[in-house]
């Protein structure tokens, strides 16, 4: 049976997109060390996504843009990038563990939310990394398009750095228009 795990990253930056993974184990290729990509070095993590591609046998990595946060909010969002992870694997998923509390409701096959799940079911864990690893570097790269935010250093998080070059600096494109701290600069901006 394939059991797609599926996993996000960055809901809460102020900055860049919504990473959404899904992931299709192989079982006769188990990899090691597998957990929750929070519980991971960052050395860990790029260990092991090459690990992960290689010997899944689908996988599938979906950004969601900050327009289109903007546009649905964050969960809307992160449901829609579910979908479309799962979607997009090939062989299809005869299901779907979801980490958290909530399923899509247009998932393209029979789901199961799971508390914690990037911790507790390897699949989970494998998508968590993908999609942490797969932001991060997008991160790192839209820190040479928009210099001065130091989006490589906080990946978009709202850091007192981050905080303070938004101050400096106004939001760029990258930033979530949606978002209070982005918000708040741009009501600002438009008293004036």
């Amino acid at each position: 049976m394939l059991t797609a795990g599926v996993d996000e990253a960055g809901r809460g930056p102020l900055a860049g997109p919504l990473a959404v993974a899904a992931v299709i184990l192989d079982p006769e290729r188990p990899i090691a060390g597998l957990n929750d990509s929070k519980k991971l070095s960052e050395a860990r993590r790029e260990a092991l996504y090459p690990l992960i591609i290689e010997r899944a046998l689908a996988y599938c990595v979906v950004l969601i843009e900050p327009e289109e946060i903007d546009r649905l909010n964050i969960f809307q969002a992160t449901m829609a990038g579910m979908s479309r992870a799962v979607a997009g694997l090939a062989p299809a998923a005869y299901e779907a563990l979801i980490d958290g509390n909530k399923l899509p409701k247009d998932l393209p096959c029979p789901g199961r939310a799971i508390v914690g799940g990037d911790a507790l079911e390897p699949a989970i864990s494998a998508a968590s990394i993908l999609a942490k690893v797969s932001r991060d570097r997008l991160m790192v790269a839209l820190d040479a398009v928009h210099p001065g935010y130091g989006f490589a250093v906080h990946k978009g998080y709202p850091t007192p750095t981050h905080l303070a070059s938004l101050q400096l600096l106004g939001p760029c494109t990258q930033h979530r228009r949606s978002y209070a701290p982005v918000r708040r600069l741009l009501d600002q901006a438009s008293l004036f």
